[in-house]
Parts: structure tokens; C-alpha cells; sequence
């Protein structure tokens, strides 16, 4: 980055309200569920490093807990790769981010230049049908702000609809976990994990244009001021569609 730009996000930073779901139980599997970490820690690292402000909501607010198979500590080694979220993690400053966070009720849309809904399991059962996150994603995009979301936080894309009664995904191409990946994951837990899936969903939607760039790889796309990340590998490349939206 370049001095002049530093200079330039340091006067006026651009600010990011990030989504992250509250705990709660999964009705299929019973097990307890939450956020993802690298779908929190890798944006917020290409957005810090651009000298942007975040602050994290959930929709309750409170302390927040993540998904055990996103903790780099995780016994089962599934994210011990994630160096970024272990750092995340070890650091007090950083890790105090996810405590007593605050409600979408606190959450004013003129406050921000865009909204990030990361993903996780619980999104699929909190974030569905929580129509208040619904209402403030469409608010972002209609005040001409960037509208973005990641992994399974895409979930709400089937069911947003902008001040006409449409979806708004008419007429936009976007993307979301997609059914190999959940075919993928329940076949290494052994059962059905999730109650629907987005793809799947999706496809039965009319007018719009769901794709995926294959199993588990780093994909995103920007669709004007709607911008989307397949699955966690995907958050910092979607982070980075938001800088190019913004413009600085």
C-alpha cells in the first residue's frame, strides 16, 4: 500500500459492520453451533490491513462462539492450517472482539460503508428466517453501500427482498457453499449436517444465477454493490471484492 493511501484511510477510513452469528444447536446433528473463524479473522485482516475500522454485531449480541471444527486447536486438525485465526485467537485484543458484542439493534446503516455477513454453521438456523438481518442487508444495498456475505451467511440471500417484494438476487449472479462441499462434510462426519442447502435452494429460484468455483477453493464474486464468497476459503478474496467496490 502506498504512503498516499495509508494518509488517505487514515483520515477518513472507510468503516465495515461485520455479522457474525450468536451460538445456538443444530436441529439435525444436535450438536452446539456458532461462527467460523477464518470467515471472521481473514476478511478482518484484508480489511485492518487496509486501514479500514470493523466493528462486529451479532443479532443478539453477547459473547460469541465459534464452530469447533474452525478452531485451529480443534482436536480433529481440521483447521489446524489457519494460522491467521490462531493469531486471532492468542492475541487478548483480538480475541476480546468476540465478547459482549453488540446487537443488530445497535446498528445504524449510516454509520458504515458496508455491511460482511460471515458464515458458519449456525447462520443456517439463526440468519435463515431472522427477518430483522434481512431488512438491514437490504438497507445497505438500497442506500447504495456494499452488501456482502460469505459461506453458509449466504443462506439469506434466499429470502432478502429489497423495498419492491423482489429477492434481491433477480437478475444477479452470486454464489454460496455449495452441495459438493455439504455432501463432502457429511460424508466425513458420517451424517446430514445441515436442515437445506443454499445451492440447492437456490437452483429452485427463478431469475437468478447461482455458481460455484469448484469444491473448497478461494472463490468470490461481485455483482455491482452485491458481492458473495463460496465458503470459508473464500473470505478474504470476497474482503477483497469490498475494497475494489469501495474504491479505496
Amino acid at each position: 500500500m502506498s504512503a498516499n493511501l495509508n494518509v488517505l484511510n487514515a483520515n477518513k477510513p472507510k468503516k465495515i459492520a461485520m455479522i457474525v452469528a450468536n451460538a445456538a444447536t443444530s436441529p439435525t446433528t444436535g450438536w452446539p453451533i456458532g461462527f467460523w473463524w477464518a470467515e471472521l479473522t481473514h476478511p478482518y485482516w484484508e480489511f485492518t490491513e487496509r486501514g479500514y475500522h470493523i466493528e462486529i454485531f451479532s443479532p443478539n449480541g453477547g459473547d460469541l462462539v465459534a464452530d469447533g471444527y474452525s478452531d485451529p486447536e480443534d482436536a480433529s486438525g481440521y483447521s489446524a492450517h489457519d494460522v491467521l485465526s490462531l493469531g486471532f485467537k492468542k492475541s487478548p485484543t483480538h480475541f476480546n472482539l468476540t465478547k459482549n458484542t453488540k446487537s443488530l439493534d445497535a446498528l445504524k446503516v449510516e454509520d458504515f460503508d458496508a455491511i460482511f455477513v460471515a458464515g458458519g454453521q449456525s447462520p443456517m438456523v439463526t440468519f435463515i428466517d431472522n427477518d430483522k438481518l434481512h431488512k438491514l442487508f437490504a438497507a445497505f444495498y438500497e442506500a447504495g453501500k456494499v452488501a456482502a456475505t460469505i459461506c453458509h451467511g449466504t443462506c439469506i440471500l434466499l429470502k432478502v427482498k429489497t423495498s419492491d417484494g423482489k429477492l434481491l438476487v433477480d437478475g444477479k449472479t452470486w454464489t454460496g457453499f455449495a452441495n459438493s462441499e455439504e455432501q463432502f462434510a457429511d460424508n466425513f462426519v458420517g451424517k446430514r449436517i445441515q436442515p437445506f442447502w443454499i445451492e440447492e435452494e437456490a437452483k429452485k429460484l427463478p431469475n437468478t444465477n447461482y455458481i460455484n468455483g469448484g469444491m473448497f477453493k478461494p472463490f468470490a464474486v461481485r455483482d455491482g454493490r452485491l458481492i458473495t464468497g463460496q465458503q470459508q476459503f473464500s473470505g478474504a478474496a470476497a474482503a477483497r471484492l469490498v475494497i475494489e467496490a469501495l474504491g479505496v
